[in-house]
C-alpha cells in the first residue's frame, strides 16, 4: 500500500527565500519570504501572475541561479549549483538536431561515462515509456512538438534524478497535444515515482496533475495558498468535468484574479 504522502520523506525544502536583481534605486524583489517543501514522489504545481517569479524560482532550485538570502535544501544539502540529482524539463526541447532519439536520450548517460549496453537499454525503456517505439533513429526535424518533449522528458528521466523541474514544458504544444502530454506525464509518474515541480500559467494543468498546487501572489512573488488537489480515479481529460477539480479551479481562479487586479490598481 502507498505511504501517505505526509508521511513521506521531504525531498526538498525552500526556506524564507528572496531573490533582488539590481542595487540601490534600481534594486528590484522578485521573490520574497518564499517556503516551500516537496516530498518524495510528490507532484507539486507552481501557479502566480505573470511575473510574480516562477522562473526564477525553479532556476534557482535548478542551480541556474542564487538567492539573495533564504536556502533551498535538496535531501537536506544545500544547492549551490546545477548537479544531476535535478533534472530540468523547458518549454523549447533543447535537443541535439543531428542526433537520433535513441542518441539524444542517451546523451547524459554517455556523459557520465556509462557503459554503451547499459545506456543503450535505459534509453530504450524510457523511448518506451514515453510511447515512441519505433522512432528510435529518427531525427528531431522528423517529430511532432509534442514527441520532441517527449524525447526531452526521457532523455531528462534516463539520468534518473532525485527531483524533477518542469518548467512550462506544454506551454508551446496546441491544446489537444497539451491535454494528450498531460496525460502521459500523469502516467509516467504513476509507473516511476518520480518527484516533479512543475510550473505552470495553466489553472487546468495545474489541477489535472498536481498533487498540491502552491498559488503564488503577484511580485514581489511570495506563496499565497497551498492547495492539496484530491480528485477520484486516475487523472485523464475526464477529470477536468469533475465537481471537486471545478471547485479547486474556481478557488485558483479567485486569487489569481485577485492578485492580477490588485497589481493593476499599483500601477
Amino acid at each position: 500500500m502507498e505511504t501517505k504522502t505526509q508521511e513521506r520523506a521531504v525531498r526538498l525544502q525552500v526556506n524564507h527565500l528572496d531573490k533582488v536583481f539590481g542595487e540601490g534605486a534600481q534594486a528590484v524583489t522578485a521573490l520574497k519570504d518564499v517556503n516551500l517543501e516537496i516530498r518524495e514522489s510528490e507532484f507539486v504545481m507552481i501557479v502566480g501572475p505573470s511575473g510574480c517569479g516562477k522562473t526564477t524560482l525553479i532556476n534557482i532550485i535548478g542551480g541556474l541561479d542564487t538567492q539573495t538570502s533564504g536556502e533551498v535544501l535538496l535531501d537536506g544539502s544545500p544547492i549551490s549549483g546545477p548537479g544531476a540529482d535535478r533534472g530540468m524539463v523547458f518549454q523549447g526541447y533543447s535537443l541535439f538536431p543531428w542526433l537520433s532519439v535513441q542518441k539524444n536520450v542517451e546523451f547524459g548517460l554517455k556523459m557520465k561515462k556509462v557503459p554503451a549496453s547499459q545506456r543503450e537499454e535505459a534509453a530504450r525503456r524510457y523511448i518506451h515509456l514515453v510511447g515512441l517505439d519505433g522512432f528510435e533513429d529518427a531525427l528531431p526535424k522528423q517529430l511532432s512538438g509534442g514527441m520532441k518533449q517527449r524525447v526531452a522528458i526521457a532523455r531528462t528521466l534516463a539520468n534518473e534524478p532525485e527531483i524533477l523541474l518542469m518548467d512550462e514544458p506544454f506551454g508551446a504544444l496546441d491544446a489537444q497535444t497539451r491535454v494528450v502530454m498531460q496525460e502521459l506525464l500523469a502516467k509516467i509518474r504513476r509507473e516511476t515515482n518520480t518527484t516533479i515541480l512543475f510550473i505552470t500559467h495553466d489553472i487546468d494543468e495545474a489541477v489535472l496533475l498536481g498533487d498540491r498546487v502552491y498559488v503564488m501572489s503577484r511580485r514581489p512573488g511570495s506563496v499565497r495558498d497551498v492547495l492539496r488537489v484530491e480528485l477520484p480515479g486516475e487523472r485523464s481529460h475526464n477529470s477536468l468535468v469533475l465537481p471537486e477539480f471545478l471547485e479547486i479551479k474556481k478557488k485558483i481562479m479567485d486569487m489569481l484574479w485577485q492578485e492580477s487586479n490588485d497589481a493593476a490598481m499599483d500601477r
